[in-house]
């Protein structure tokens, strides 16, 4: 839907990844990155997959739910991007980075 403008009712880009960082911090205390990708370890499948660390870099742990819901918030905040890589969120600035590494499709 568009406004008379021709602007987006959708809020701005920002606002939606400062969202994005509060609603994850709820469901995550403590977390300061979140490394999102689509080859969950021991799937042969594709499946949206977070790891979560703190501000020391230190892994927090989340129950496949949760690494799922997360993955998937980022995803959808970013669906252009190219999944094969591996991208982590961080916090702070509430921005996505892509990593050199491919998240792999079987062998």
């Amino acid at each position: 839907m568009h406004t008379a403008d021709g602007g987006s009712l959708a809020c701005p880009a920002t606002a939606r990844q400062q969202r994005l960082v509060a609603q994850l911090a709820d469901m995550i205390p403590g977390v300061a990155t979140i490394r999102v990708s689509l080859k969950e370890p021991g799937q042969t499948w594709p499946h949206p997959y977070a790891i979560a660390k703190d501000a020391a870099g230190q892994t927090i742990d989340l129950n496949r739910a949760t690494s799922r819901v997360a993955a998937r918030w980022i995803l959808r905040v970013w669906p252009a991007l190219d999944w094969n890589r591996v991208h982590t969120f961080d916090f702070a600035t509430a921005t996505l980075t892509r990593s050199g590494l491919a998240t792999g499709r079987g062998r």
